[in-house]
């Protein structure tokens, strides 16, 4: 999965953007337990899912202040 530029981000309205990080951190939650147990195939994936969430958080914080 390619990284999310935060100019494709802040064509969505905030209710998209608040169901995407949702979906994230579930995934991001699932992809934890399966590293605690050894079995994660794709290590990298945890750190673009965080970065994917950060990013979120930063565009609805600009939408939240204009």
């Amino acid at each position: 999965m390619a990284l999310v530029k935060a100019s494709d981000l802040r064509q969505h309205t905030g209710e998209e953007l608040q169901e995407r990080i949702v979906k994230l951190r579930k995934e991001h939650f699932d992809l934890v337990q399966k590293e605690e147990v050894g079995q994660l195939d794709r290590p990298h994936r945890l750190r673009q899912i965080r970065r994917e969430i950060a990013q979120i958080l930063t565009v609805l914080g600009e939408k939240k202040a204009s």
